[in-house]
């Protein structure tokens, strides 16, 4: 049970929930704020970059368990908690590195991707427009840029009201299930799936998006 939630934890964003939202952003943006020489190339340069952005705090996530692996049995032996621990050290390297946390859930924002990140991919996705040949900037950068932010936060408002109501549909079966069990995780990732395929993001298979309007 312990793998798979810190396997659950690993990735904020399904890769397939990335893809789908980068192809609404290319459908979004242009052609009235932006010209695109191929939409699936465009799309594909938003998506690499979002998920390099999410990957950085993936891979300090992984830098944490790995160290505190080292000290399991101390931290067993004086009782010290691991998300604790998890956490002082994740901040520690967050401070050091400069890094803009990804996860809302560590910043209290209510998505899964906190408005600082959304924020810093905006204007990293602006700075590739500029560099890319895939992408011509026809509007003033920041309207472009607030385009953006908007595009991505009205998407992952909808995700995380399909999570949680995948997650209530999960609570109110007659049987009781523990939230965190196997059973749960389950049911819930089936829930989800049939609830975001109602808006056209497969996160079920790696198959192509059908893009809803």
């Amino acid at each position: 049970m312990l793998i798979s939630r810190l396997n659950a934890e690993r990735m904020l964003l399904a890769r397939e929930l990335v893809t789908y939202l980068s192809r609404q952003l290319v459908t979004r943006l242009a052609p009235r704020l932006i010209e695109v020489s191929n939409p699936e190339a465009a799309a594909e340069v938003m998506n690499t970059l979002i998920l390099e952005e999410l990957e950085v705090e993936d891979k300090m996530n992984d830098e944490v368990r790995e160290i505190l692996s080292e000290y399991s049995e101390y931290m067993r032996r004086e009782g010290v908690s691991y998300q604790e621990m998890f956490k002082k050290i994740k901040n520690q390297m967050i401070k050091e590195r400069k890094i803009v946390r990804a996860a809302g859930r560590d910043t209290g924002d209510a998505m899964k991707l906190s408005r600082d990140k959304i924020t810093d991919i905006s204007h990293k996705l602006l700075e590739r427009f500029r560099k890319s040949r895939e992408f011509r900037l026809k509007k003033d950068p920041n309207e472009i840029r607030l385009e953006i932010v908007k595009g991505i936060t009205e998407l992952l408002v909808t995700e995380d009201k399909v999570d949680k109501a995948s997650r209530l549909k999960v609570r109110s079966q007659k049987k009781d299930i523990p939230e965190g069990s196997e059973e749960f995780d389950i049911l819930q990732k089936r829930y989800y799936s049939e609830e975001m395929r109602k808006l056209g993001v497969d996160v079920g298979s790696q198959s192509t998006y059908s893009a809803s309007s």
